[in-house]
């Protein structure tokens, strides 16, 4: 199977993520202030195609266009560019220092250690990486269910994971890639303690 997506890209169209910031204010600015586009052209001397061109991001908008979109909302023209700079969060988790919590739905024996978490960010994405211990006392249960997709990595012991209608023996090295809407948990704990690394990722709310 081929992958259109190359891990290794530098991101060589950086002026295109600046447009998309420019675009993504313009709107959020306008949508604030109750105002439509034709209002907007009204106040600019655009046209509504122009301006749809522009909150889209798929035209760059010359700086007296910038300027000419501050005045109409009434705004400095540094607020076009806030998301462009704002800080990308990298979250870095010592060994043994995962915030150990009761995530919803969580069984007893299930330890559940959050690695990392970026809240609200520009991909509209929101993932959770967890390392999930199964101690001799862990709670059998195959029927977890939430949003998202979740990729399971297996590190220590071994356990048969269902998923659906379907049960697959993970041993370390062994991974599952999954749609988490379906019920899905460990059915059987073959060889104890098992520990293993979840990632959830699903889509933040709007």
């Amino acid at each position: 199977m081929k992958l259109d997506q190359n891990p290794h890209r530098l991101r060589k169209d950086r002026e295109k993520i600046l447009e998309i910031a420019i675009g993504r204010e313009v709107r959020a600015r306008r949508l604030q202030q109750s105002m439509t586009v034709a209002d907007l052209a009204k106040r600019t001397g655009l046209s509504i195609g122009m301006l749809s061109k522009i909150e889209n991001g798929n035209t760059s908008p010359s700086l007296t266009t910038i300027q000419m979109l501050a005045n109409a909302l009434s705004l400095p023209i540094t607020t076009f560019f806030r998301q462009f700079e704002e800080s990308r969060l990298a979250v870095y988790t010592k060994s043994g220092e995962g915030v150990e919590l009761d995530r919803a739905g969580t069984r007893a024996g299930h330890q559940y250690n959050l690695l990392g978490h970026i809240g609200a960010n520009a991909s509209g994405v929101t993932v959770e990486p967890y390392l999930i211990t199964l101690s001799t006392e862990a709670d059998v249960f195959p029927t977890f269910q939430h949003d998202g997709i979740e990729t399971i990595y297996m590190l220590e012991g071994e356990v048969d994971y269902r998923h659906g209608d379907n049960v697959y023996p993970l041993k370390p090295g062994d991974t599952l890639f999954f749609d988490a809407d379906t019920p899905h948990g460990p059915k059987t704990l073959v060889s104890l303690p098992a520990k293993y690394l979840s990632v959830i990722s699903y889509t933040q709310n709007t």
